[in-house]
């Protein structure tokens, strides 16, 4: 079976084609063949060796990848939910030789939950990691429909899902944007949408002079993002940073909620309940273009240039 990984650490250029033994569906499990695989930057980390320390106890190829679109083609015993044939989307967590980049992947059945209907592979693809990760940063914060939330990085998957979900919440957003993605953050739902970059926080104070409920930071600007959150107000993060620093949002009783897909892989209701979303337009499936999976290392040069809006995929 194909996968496409790395023997050694490196560029882009360190992505290539390797052949594995095929998984099989044990109990409780589910086998998709892969037909799109979305890349994120957190592919980079286990392509580029900085999650070498997490890794180091399997040996290599080691294969990036946490979505998958494609279609059942094993069903363990005790799986009921789906059945060979049947088009899905399922979140990866990466570990080893297991990951998305594959033309098989066996999954726990609660990481798997119907494609929604009408989309292509590509666009199901999009989806689960992106959209869990978001639901997880508003389902930690349990915000109330009529508070603010500031989203950074808003033109992004994940920034992008945040402003569409917590809009379907019943929250006002105030979101960020470069000039040329203005229209887009207006188009999923910001109410007021400020340009990104330094001094975001202020302008946030500009309007909403009380500071915002909350903030998802997808953005990483970190200590620069939280003077925008009102005193007691609460931050979801992304890549672990839990407020450590920022003695100004400690002494004002921010609360920090770093956020990992690891704690919602499992959770096939929310994963289904995006599915449905999908379906009623509430969640856009962005894609930024597809290639064939041969030119992953291409996919992974063009995302770390920056500036892709939507996400880029694998064809298997």
């Amino acid at each position: 079976m194909r996968v496409i990984g790395v023997n050694r650490y490196g560029g882009p250029e360190a992505l290539e084609v390797v052949e594995v033994e095929e998984p099989h569906a044990g109990p409780g499990e589910v086998r998709v063949a892969v037909r799109a695989a979305a890349v994120s930057p957190t592919d980079t980390f286990v392509r580029n060796g900085d999650r070498a320390e997490q890794q180091r106890v399997d040996p290599p190829p080691y294969v990036p990848g946490m979505d998958a679109a494609g279609v059942v083609d094993e069903v363990g015993e005790g799986v009921e939910h789906v059945e060979v044939g049947q088009d899905v989307m399922a979140v990866v967590v990466p570990k080893g030789s297991h990951g998305a980049y594959a033309e098989k992947v066996v999954l726990p059945a609660d990481s798997v939950a119907a494609a929604p209907a009408g989309a292509s592979y590509a666009e199901a693809s999009t989806l689960p990691m992106n959209g869990l990760t978001a639901r997880l940063a508003l389902d930690r914060l349990a915000l109330e429909p009529g508070d603010t939330i500031a989203v950074t990085g808003a033109a992004g998957a994940f920034g992008g899902y945040v402003v569409q979900l917590a809009r379907a919440d019943g929250l006002r957003v105030v979101a960020d944007a470069s000039d040329a993605d203005v229209e887009l953050v207006r188009g999923l739902g910001a109410e007021t949408v400020l340009p990104r970059g330094d001094g975001f926080a202020a302008r946030v104070r500009e309007v909403v002079p009380d500071g915002v409920d909350a903030l998802a930071d997808g953005a990483l600007l970190g200590e620069a993002a939280t003077p925008a959150v009102r005193d007691g107000g609460q931050v979801a993060t992304i890549r672990g940073w839990d407020g450590t620093g920022d003695a100004d949002a400690r002494t004002r009783g921010l609360r920090f909620h770093p956020v990992w897909i690891v704690d919602y892989a499992r959770e096939r209701s929310a994963l289904d309940r995006l599915r449905r979303q999908a379906e009623d337009r509430v969640v856009t499936l962005r894609v930024a273009d597809e290639l064939p999976a041969e030119q992953a290392p291409e996919a992974h040069r063009r995302l770390e240039a920056g500036g892709v809006r939507g996400r880029l995929v694998l064809r298997f």
